[in-house]
């Protein structure tokens, strides 16, 4: 016999169990139909992506790439990574499959895991779930208030009343450079207290700072000058352009001069879902534009926004309460050797009319039996033995009532009937 001890998860990975599966599928659904509406299309992208795929989408200085991916080396000798982020290989798919070409202006949703060696904490794990919308060739303020617009009446929809929404622009590749050279000489006057990390990224890429987690750097940051006061013409001209839209359409949001995107590719609109009883780590999800990513990964200069949440962070905002699954309408339950083909043929019946019925294995007590249909939450008992084949009949038990009906089904009845009967008798049961 072995000594071994059970195999538990990896960690930062975890099950999703039924309960929660459920609920996953609702939020799923439900971005289904709100995106589906505003013309959004599903991607079903692969897990794996080639490593230089995120090495110049993200920036090479992103904690992303340079601590928390999973990346290894295949036999072709390939270097590979686990999806970090799903923008990256929505652009890749829209290029490589000529979508630029035939749809410029393409829209499409995602929906799927993603994998970050972060550290494991509520609601984020290594292996987590993401639902993302992409807009492809647009760079007019319209398209982000309109997708701004899209996410507020998705997120109403599935009832994550507790966020709201905080905006900022990150400005562009002609206003960007000055701000990065302010907040450069502000990092190398304060320098001494700021950790190792942050030295190296003022550096290599001074933006970077602003993603920094450590608490006494970002008490320092806190005074650290924003990008608002630093926006060319263009960009500010653009904000205002959006924030009146979004007014417009009574979209209730909070401008976040310090909010910042971790991935080198934004620019302009930046925004953020943030939960209120999430705690610290309280971003349900976010995004913004990146009119240069497209570009940056060899194809034309085609601009795009979209937004990713975690389906984790959501489902801990929507506030939907956990029940138990809804039993079968229905448990069989075979008395001895001889029912079981009868069983069987019932149960296929009765599934074939799209009724939910569960199917006991034979070879235990009646008693036994009724206790396992009663633990699945069934409402009725269809109970097969000796008696019942011989007379051809099915013993019909409301197990709300504890009440038999011998002679409430035939055999040989119809599937159709035999659906419309059961169905009838559990509305008896509940009046």
């Amino acid at each position: 016999m072995s000594n071994l001890g059970a195999i538990t998860a990896v960690k930062g990975f975890r099950d999703v169990l039924p309960a929660e599966s459920r609920h996953w599928r609702r939020l799923e659904d439900v971005a289904e139909k709100v995106f589906g509406r505003y013309g959004f299309g599903e991607i079903r992208l692969p897990l794996v992506e080639r490593t230089e795929l995120f090495a110049r989408s993200l920036g090479d200085t992103t904690d992303i790439v340079e601590k928390e991916m999973y990346s290894f080396v295949d036999r072709e000798e390939t270097a590979l990574t686990l999806r970090p982020e799903a923008t990256a290989g929505v652009v890749r798919a829209y290029l490589e499959s000529g979508l630029v070409q035939r749809d410029p202006t393409a829209r499409l949703y995602y929906r799927g895991p993603m994998f970050r060696r972060e550290r494991p904490q509520r609601g984020r794990y290594r292996q987590f779930y993401q639902i993302g919308a992409e807009v492809f060739g647009r760079d007019d303020a319209l398209a982000d208030a309109e997708l701004l617009v899209m996410l507020t009446r998705y997120l109403a929809e599935v009832g994550a009343r507790a966020t709201r929404l905080e905006l900022n622009s990150v400005g562009d590749r002609t206003c960007r450079p000055l701000y990065r050279e302010r907040l450069r000489a502000f990092g190398l006057a304060e320098l001494a207290a700021l950790c190792p990390d942050c030295h190296r990224r003022l550096e290599r890429n001074p933006l970077r700072i602003l993603d920094c987690k450590v608490e006494g750097c970002q008490r320092v940051l806190a005074r650290a000058p924003v990008m608002l006061d630093s926006l060319c013409d263009a960009c500010r001209t653009h904000l205002e352009e959006v924030r009146a839209l979004l007014e417009q359409e009574a979209v209730s949001y909070a401008m976040n001069p310090r909010l910042v995107r971790g991935l080198d590719y934004y620019c302009r609109t930046a925004f953020e879902v943030v939960g209120a009883r999430l705690g610290a780590q309280n971003a349900v999800g976010g995004g913004g534009r990146y009119d240069g990513l497209v570009a940056a990964l060899g194809g034309p200069d085609v601009p795009g926004l979209g937004f990713a949440l975690g389906l984790e962070r959501l489902a801990m905002v929507t506030g939907e309460p956990e029940v138990a699954a809804a039993g079968p309408l229905a448990d069989i339950l075979p008395l001895g050797d001889r029912a079981v083909g009868p069983a069987l043929a019932l149960a296929t019946r009765l599934r074939d009319q799209g009724i939910e019925v569960a199917l006991e294995p034979a070879g235990r007590s009646l008693k036994a039996l009724l206790r396992a249909a009663d633990r699945r939450g069934a409402r009725l008992a269809l109970i097969l033995g000796d008696e019942e084949l011989q007379a051809g009949r099915i013993t019909v038990r409301d197990l709300d009532r504890h009440e038999d009906r011998r002679q409430a089904l035939g055999l040989d009845v119809p599937g159709p009937e035999l659906a419309r009967t059961l169905h009838a008798l559990t509305m008896e049961s509940s009046a």
